[in-house]
Parts: C-alpha cells; sequence; structure tokens
C-alpha cells in the first residue's frame, strides 16, 4: 500500500493508506473528506466542552451573562453560569458530563497529528464513527435534544455557518479539491501509479488545495526551532567578529604567551605574585 503523508501545515497533516492503482480524483475526493471530518471534530470538541460545563446555547438575540439580565434566569438544578453568556448555565449531570468530555477526548486522539508520528493511517470511517459517539453522548445528556441554533447540533447535523469565523473557508469541496506532490498538481483522470511510481511501498508527502488557489507554498528547509538556534550561532559569531575588529593590533602583547619575562618568573615561582594599587 501507499502511504499518503497530508501535510498542508505542522498542525493539518495525517497519513492515508491507498494504492498506486486508485485514481487521483477518487484519492483526492477520500483526503479532503478526512481533512473536512478532522477539522469538523477540532469544532465539535471546542464547542461540545463549553455544552458539558454550560448547557445548551441560547438564541442568539437572547444571549448576554445571566447576572446582569433583566429577565429572571431559570436555574435547574445543576446550573453553571455561562461567563461568555452565550449558554443558558443549564447543564446536565456532571457525572453524565463525563461520558460526553470522554467521547470528545477520544474523538480528538482519533484525529490527532501525533498519529503521524505514530505511523497510523486515517480513515473517514473511524471518524464518522468518533462523531457519531458524540452524537450518542450529547443525546444522553440531553434527551429532549439541543435548540436548533446550537452550534453542536448544527456540526453534528453538518449545518455549521462557519462565515466570520476562525474555522471559514478551511474545509475543502471533495469534488473540486486539487492534490499536489513535487510541486506539482495530479490531473484528476490519471493514477497516482503515473506520478509516484508503481512501487506499492511508497510513501509521498502530498497536499491538498482548493481549486484555482494554484501551488501551495513550499516547505521552509528547516524547522522552526532549528532556524533559531541558527540565528543565534550566527548572532554569536558575528559579535566575536565585531570585537576582533575593533581589537587593537597589539593586544596580544596583554596575554601570558607575549611576555618575555615569563620563563625567568616560571622559575623564580613568581607568576602568580600581584602587586596591590
Amino acid at each position: 500500500m501507499v502511504l499518503l503523508h497530508l501535510k498542508n501545515s505542522e498542525e493539518d497533516q495525517f497519513l492515508f493508506d491507498t494504492t498506486v492503482q486508485a485514481s487521483v480524483r477518487d484519492t483526492t475526493a477520500e483526503l479532503a473528506k478526512i481533512h473536512n471530518l478532522r477539522h469538523r471534530i477540532t469544532r465539535l470538541k471546542l464547542e461540545g466542552e463549553e455544552l458539558a460545563k454550560y448547557g445548551p446555547a441560547k438564541q442568539p438575540d437572547q444571549q448576554g451573562i445571566d447576572q446582569y439580565s433583566e429577565q429572571p434566569v431559570q436555574q435547574g438544578p445543576f446550573y453553571n453560569m455561562d461567563p461568555t453568556g452565550r449558554r443558558t448555565g443549564d447543564a446536565c449531570d456532571p457525572e453524565v458530563a463525563k461520558k460526553l468530555t470522554q467521547e470528545l477526548e477520544q474523538a480528538a486522539a482519533a484525529a490527532s497529528k501525533a498519529l503521524v508520528q505514530q505511523k497510523q493511517p486515517l480513515t473517514a470511517a473511524a471518524l464518522e464513527a468518533a462523531i457519531d459517539n458524540i452524537r450518542g453522548a450529547v443525546m444522553i445528556c440531553y434527551p429532549a435534544g439541543l435548540p436548533a441554533w446550537d452550534f453542536v447540533r448544527q456540526c453534528l447535523e453538518g449545518r455549521e455557518d462557519l462565515s466570520g469565523t476562525n474555522f471559514g473557508g478551511v474545509d475543502l469541496d471533495p469534488a473540486s479539491a486539487t492534490l499536489w506532490f513535487a510541486g506539482k498538481q495530479l490531473l484528476p483522470d490519471k493514477l497516482l501509479s503515473e506520478y509516484m511510481g508503481r512501487n506499492e511501498r511508497t510513501r509521498a508527502v502530498v497536499k491538498l488545495q482548493k481549486k484555482g488557489q494554484g501551488p501551495p507554498a513550499r516547505e521552509p528547509a528547516v524547522d522552526a526551532d532549528t532556524q533559531k538556534a541558527m540565528m543565534a550561532w550566527y548572532y554569536k559569531k558575528q559579535e566575536e567578529q565585531k570585537a576582533l575588529s575593533q581589537d587593537e593590533d597589539d593586544a596580544y602583547t596583554h596575554s601570558s604567551w607575549a611576555n618575555s619575562k615569563s620563563l625567568k618568573q616560571a622559575f623564580a615561582g613568581i607568576n602568580s605574585v600581584h602587586i596591590p594599587r
């Protein structure tokens, strides 16, 4: 099997198993689907943790911090005021909420970039199963269901509006996304073997782009930590060279090895004698 390492950035990367006989179109669509599912899990974890602590979301036109509300706030048995004013504070039983938190953590682990170092490829089915587990945990916490405007419900149903958010423009259209390898765009009607050879035991770093976005930016030759170390070393050498250039030509006469009487003083045992001023 060919192991593709999709690496759009340091945070956005995962492994995917396929074959050289797979078409570029099908491979691109599957990679884009996994890419979207990973970001969907990220969004679910962020909002799901808030749901577990502060309950369902308020209507957009009624958001505000409860302690400053003009209307009386109905407080359930596990009320926990949301400091942002986005959620009702009507949280579920903390013991039940642990199940939701656990499923969120497991889903995040299933989509983590750390799996690249562990050489574990991702599949869309595994990520969808993790999302289904989150859906089940939400139903246990809130049997009556979440309101239609709650972001967690919208995310689970795949209908969230991401415009104006940090996640806007992150998802890719599987039908139109483009796949790049070695600085070249792979044509959708071709097979992977036409670009990567016929050896199934191949590992290749690829990137995904939106249609018409052009070639992806090249990765830097060294990582950020190495670059900082190199800059520090060059700066140290530059300062040493600057000190040498400003030094007087006869500065060497102050060195012990340039003292013409050092041999005589050594035999006399007075090398370490200092005359107080």
